[in-house]
């Protein structure tokens, strides 16, 4: 019972939390826009028994998901979002694993510290960070300001509302989460293999592509899934660094739920946007499960 009951904790949780809300928003997606509150039909009615039951399911379509393959903006914006969160990713990942790994070598007791800078940008807003962005990468802004200076450039760089600036934002944002796995996987590598790897012939950077690189792979895969995942359907960056120009899903999720009123077409977005996470994520895993027993 105490098994079957700690195994139960955490799928109570994924029902109350995750298959439940994605069920309403399947629901919603199948239903059709109106003029009321909720301003979408049809609504179930319970007082009508299995009779009111029947209508219910009798009305759900799919004409909301056909007017997504309709309409080039809604796969525009699907391919948009995973390029930027692609290269985003990779990105981070460039930018995290040389901090992550200077972090593992460095003497134990400056860890904690390096750790702590690591995650003290979450003590302040997300909003407020964001903002900054906008003073540091505007036309007058401290980068352009410092580049005028020092005669690297002659005249201000269109940075602000660009997707350079996305890109700029997103690994901002997401770099600890890139670092923070990595970091754990590189602090328990046993430093005994990469002995015995220049005990056989290996230079320093042949025993990094063959030893460290592999062993970290565990935490450079489940770092990319925690900044690919939020990135793609990020909604704050995109609208306040990379303005009108930006196409992305989450701006597009938006527009559709909070200016259009379009809410079944927005829950299809958003089905379809689930289903392009966790396919892959799914796969993944069996594929990760049959490795590990063919091993």
């Amino acid at each position: 019972m105490r098994r079957k009951l700690l195994i139960a904790i955490p799928y109570f949780w994924l029902l109350v939390l995750f298959l439940v809300p994605f069920l309403i928003v399947l629901k919603i997606s199948l239903s059709d826009t109106a003029i009321a509150r909720p301003p979408y039909t049809p609504t179930l009615d319970l007082s009508l028994g299995w009779a009111g039951v029947k209508d219910f399911f009798s009305q759900l379509d799919m004409e909301n998901f056909t007017f997504l393959t309709e309409d080039a903006l809604y796969w525009k914006a699907y391919l948009s979002s995973l390029e930027i969160a692609l290269v985003a990713t990779l990105a981070t990942l460039i930018v995290g694993f040389p901090i992550a790994y200077g972090m593992a070598k460095a003497p134990s007791e400056w860890r904690p510290t390096l750790m702590m800078l690591i995650i003290l940008p979450f003590w302040t807003s997300f909003l407020i960070r964001i903002y900054a962005w906008i003073g540091i990468l505007s036309n007058e802004g401290y980068l352009n300001q410092i580049l005028l200076w020092s005669g690297i450039i002659d005249e201000p760089l269109k940075i602000i509302n660009t997707t350079m600036a996305v890109y700029i934002g997103i690994v901002y944002t997401y770099l600890p989460f890139m670092i923070l796995p990595i970091y754990a996987t590189l602090e328990k590598l046993d430093e005994s293999l990469l002995e015995a790897a220049e005990d056989l012939g290996c230079s320093r950077l042949s025993a990094f592509w063959l030893v460290t690189l592999p062993l970290a792979k565990p935490g450079i895969i489940a770092g990319c899934f925690l900044v690919f995942i939020p990135a793609i359907g990020e909604f704050v960056i995109p609208s306040l660094l990379g303005g009108s120009q930006t196409l992305m899903i989450g701006k597009v999720l938006w527009e559709e739920f909070f200016s259009n009123r379009d809410w079944p077409v927005a829950s299809a977005v958003a089905v379809i946007l689930l289903l392009i996470l966790v396919i892959p994520i799914i796969l993944f895993q069996r594929n990760e499960q049959k490795n590990r027993e063919e091993g």
